[in-house]
This record gives structure tokens, C-alpha cells and sequence, in this order.
């Protein structure tokens, strides 16, 4: 029973997320089942809600597919890694919100570049968590793609 316990308390509890409004559509499924276990040299976390995944501990990157997908926008950086749009929301720098562009659904990624400094710990770099995850990104068909602003002006 000891053993069974020590086993326990060495497990990195459940990261708790809110499911985004469709996480059921089949497309998110598809990409869940491909999403790696390392990104950028984070370990996978358990997550309590359908599509959402984390990783680090604690976890320096979120993931939610099935967010609502974005109008095009003149706001916001539109950045392409690994064949993936992606819209850059750096608002809350250090945390950067990415949300794909021209995928429905599409999957929002949160990332701490900052880390904890406290405790030593070091955030993730958007670029190379971005590359991790575009192979399991792009199985999401994409209807749209980001253009320069020199295209879109005329």
C-alpha cells in the first residue's frame, strides 16, 4: 500500500482547462491523437477537459482546439511555422495567445516564454513549441491563409 501511495504523490496533478465550444468536432479528435509528448522539452500533462492539452510542470503551454475560428484582421501579427497560420496576441507578454487562422476549428496555444525565475525554471520558446505541434496542427484542413500587408492593400 506504501508503494501505491508513493506512486501517487509523485504524479503531477490533473491540469484543470475549460473545454472550448467545439471541442466535440470530429477535426480536433484528429489532431488530439497527433499531438507529441515532448514540446519544446515539456512532458506532456493530463488535462480534465475534451480537447485541451498542457505541458511543463508547471504548465508553460496550453493548448484548446475547437475555439471559435478569427475573421481576418489587421490587429493582430499573422506568423506562419511549420506550414501553420497563426495569429499572435502578445498582450499579456510574457504569455503569447496563438490562434490559428484560416482552420476551422481552430486551436488556440497559450505560452509562457517567461518561466518561473523564482524557482529556475524557464518558459518555452513560441517558435520552437509552435514547430512541435504543426504537424498535428495542420491535419486541421485550412480554407484561408495569411497574406502580406503589400497583397492586401490592393
Amino acid at each position: 500500500m506504501a508503494a501505491v501511495l508513493l506512486l501517487l504523490a509523485g504524479c503531477a496533478p490533473v491540469v484543470v482547462l475549460d473545454a472550448a465550444a467545439d471541442a466535440s468536432n470530429p477535426a480536433c479528435a484528429t489532431m488530439m491523437v497527433r499531438l507529441p509528448e515532448t514540446v519544446g522539452g515539456l512532458a506532456a500533462r493530463e488535462t480534465d477537459a475534451q480537447a485541451t492539452a498542457a505541458w511543463g510542470q508547471p504548465s508553460y503551454l496550453l493548448l484548446r482546439c475547437g475555439v471559435p475560428s478569427p475573421a481576418p484582421t489587421a490587429t493582430l501579427p499573422c506568423i506562419t511555422v511549420g506550414g501553420v497560420d497563426w495569429l499572435r496576441d502578445d498582450s499579456d507578454d510574457p504569455n503569447f495567445v496563438f490562434i490559428t487562422y484560416g482552420r476551422t476549428p481552430a486551436v488556440e496555444v497559450i505560452i509562457d516564454s517567461d518561466g518561473d525565475p523564482a524557482v529556475g525554471t524557464d518558459g518555452v520558446s513560441g517558435f520552437e513549441a509552435l514547430s512541435d505541434l504543426a504537424p498535428a496542427i495542420g491535419r486541421i484542413p485550412a480554407d484561408r491563409a495569411c497574406v502580406s500587408p503589400e497583397v492586401a492593400g490592393g
